[in-house]
């Protein structure tokens, strides 16, 4: 796999494994598939502003935290993979939610991000790697439950498509336009947990490094809860930028960027 991409980048919005989570659109609950995993109750966070810390060095910092992705462009068939995954483990350690945007590549960077168009309808959507995979005969990619819901693959179970690497500025610009047309806040989810110590822990490491202590979301899926730990909303692009790379100094380098604030799996689903 390639350099794991430091988040001050990651501005947006998994494969075969993961801890459940949720985000955005509530999405009806998919039929079970050996092919193809929850949201949080409401809560504000007060805005974040990041505007005065110190930024000297920026740009040494970031070519040092972040790796150079290259450009990639290539059509093929996609798959997508559900409950089956939900809650598990993916490739980069995160929990694998079927109802985010991300999908499962070979060889691409983690936490990079990618436009997918189905080919048949022109229909695209953004989505992070997070995991690997296909497996499966010549498939080029595996997507989340959510990103074939609105890709329209999700009933076929495959489908052409066209897969385009795309820049961390790119994927959060089409975020934010969204969240603007939805009248939505950007949240950052800096991690997910199916350990309520652990999600705990990561929250005091950022907080004892005079960070704004992130909210701990708790998300229920058939018995079993997940935590996720957020921090936001986000104010601006150059806030969720700064703040990520303070994080990534600190290790954490695979957030993302979330347009809604998570409801509950069971709510979602009905």
């Amino acid at each position: 796999m390639n350099k794991t991409l430091p988040i001050l980048l990651i501005f947006v919005l998994c494969s075969c494994t993961t801890e459940q989570i949720k985000t955005t659109d509530s999405l009806s609950q998919p039929p079970v598939t050996t092919n193809s995993t929850v949201k949080h109750p409401f809560r504000y966070l007060s805005k974040l502003h990041f505007g005065d810390l110190d930024t000297q060095n920026t740009a040494a910092e970031e070519e040092n935290l972040l790796p150079r992705i290259a450009r990639y462009f290539k059509q093929g068939i996609a798959s997508w993979y559900g409950s089956d995954f939900h809650g598990k483990k993916t490739a980069n350690g995160e929990i694998y939610d079927m109802y985010a945007m991300t999908a499962a590549h070979k060889t691409l960077p983690m936490s990079s991000y990618v436009r997918v168009t189905n080919l048949e309808n022109q229909r695209s959507v953004i989505v992070r790697i997070n995991d690997r995979g296909p497996y499966h005969g010549d498939r080029v990619m595996d997507l989340s439950y959510a990103a074939a819901k609105k890709l329209d693959l999700h009933e076929a179970g495959l489908g052409a498509v066209e897969i385009k690497a795309i820049a961390p500025e790119q994927a959060l610009a089409q975020l934010q336009k969204s969240a603007e047309t939805q009248e939505k806040d950007i949240y950052l989810q800096v991690g997910t947990f199916g350990n309520k110590k652990k999600a705990m822990k990561l929250q005091n490491k950022i907080a004892a490094h005079q960070l704004p202590q992130p909210e701990i979301l708790p998300s229920t899926h058939k018995g079993s809860t997940l935590y996720k730990v957020q921090m936001g909303p986000i104010k601006s692009p150059e806030s969720g930028h700064k703040l990520n790379i303070q994080l990534a100094k600190l290790g954490i380098t695979t957030t993302q960027f979330v347009t809604d604030p998570y409801q509950t799996q069971d709510a979602m689903i009905q």
